[in-house]
């Protein structure tokens, strides 16, 4: 399967047309119907808004047709969270990460860093010795 065709899967999944995915992820019309078409391969860009509007598709499945879609998703509890990765706030992110009970070590190895992406392409990196773990 390449590319166009796990995108048309997209779409029906969705019960999307084109347009209405091209709105929903506000790119041009265009964009849409040059993917369908083969003319273009997909930006980076084009991939990202993707991926945030539909958490269900998985990336390697997109790009490359590895994994599944949709996405499994699990929630189990074994992976401990030191901050809500919703906030945008650096202030509160820094002060749950200062004030976390965690340790400063992870699966017996010491953290250095921990790196917090933003959506907007962004991003902060607290060092081990800042961290107050």
């Amino acid at each position: 399967m390449n590319f166009t065709e796990r995108l048309k899967l997209i779409m029906d999944y969705y019960g999307l047309s084109a347009t209405a995915l091209a709105d929903s992820i506000s790119i041009q019309r265009s964009s849409i119907s040059h993917l369908l078409s083969g003319r273009n391969k997909p930006s980076l860009d084009f991939v990202m808004k993707l991926l945030d509007k539909y958490p269900e598709v998985e990336l390697y499945w997109l790009l490359k047709g590895e994994g599944t879609f949709p996405k499994i998703v699990t929630n189990t509890n074994s992976t401990p969270t030191l901050f809500d990765t919703n906030t945008n706030d650096t202030n509160t992110v820094e002060k749950q990460l200062n004030t976390t009970n965690q340790s400063n070590t992870h699966n017996g190895q010491e953290i250095e860093k921990i790196v917090i992406f933003y959506k907007n392409g962004t991003f902060k990196s607290y060092l081990q010795n800042k961290l107050h773990l």
